[in-house]
């Protein structure tokens, strides 16, 4: 586990010189802590970002709060692609709570259910255990991260954590995907995402059904 001077904590945005220091990264891992799943009531609490380098900064998302100029800077740069696990999820919550439409973007999840086809096991900890040898702290996972202003050092390594891993992650599941024959189909998935997150927040979730 890393220790807490790995990585440093912003309140409300990301700051200037982090922003700046990724936006000179080809890809930077992102993950999202909210009150809970439903995108109309549970509202954003932290936005994690990684570089390739390592660096990892935790944004303090207050309530309330509509906008981040940074992150959006960042998070919309085209010439960054943005790596998330179960990236239909966190696009929707940056685009609801911060008006964010995230872009480029590369989601493990998809990629592992794409590529990992021996398997019905894709969460986060499943696939770090398989291609990092890493095991997971999920302990922390259902907790309060609306009191962001007071985070454990538990929920700060958890949150942490969960960007560590996902740039070696992608690297590893793009091989998988180009030997399997199925890169191509894999970027066109992750293509169509924003049309996904568009219907989700206006609550269509079923209209490619029969």
């Amino acid at each position: 586990m890393m220790e807490l001077e790995d990585f440093r904590v912003c309140d409300r945005d990301l700051s200037e010189d982090l922003c700046q220091n990724y936006l000179t990264a080809e890809e930077i891992a992102i993950d999202t802590e909210t009150m809970g799943l439903i995108y109309q009531r549970d509202r954003l609490c932290l936005v994690q970002l990684c570089d390739p380098q390592g660096r990892v900064a935790v944004v303090r998302i207050a309530k309330g709060q509509t906008e981040a100029p940074n992150l959006k800077k960042l998070l919309e740069a085209t010439n960054v692609e943005k790596v998330f696990h179960f990236a239909r999820f966190d696009l929707a919550m940056l685009q609801q709570n911060l008006d964010i439409k995230v872009t480029p973007v590369f989601c493990t999840k998809i990629a592992s259910k794409l590529a990992r086809t021996y398997t019905n096991r894709h969460g986060l900890k499943e696939l770090v255990l398989e291609l990092e040898k890493v095991e997971l702290d999920k302990s922390a996972q259902s907790s309060d991260w609306g009191n962001a202003a007071n985070l454990s050092d538990e929920q700060l390594h958890y949150a942490a954590n969960d960007v560590n891993y996902l740039l070696s992650v992608r690297k590893k599941l793009i091989k998988m995907l180009k030997r399997e024959g199925r890169w191509e189909v894999a970027q066109r998935s992750f293509q169509a995402l924003p049309i996904i997150v568009d219907l989700d927040l206006l609550c269509y979730r079923d209209v490619f059904e029969h």
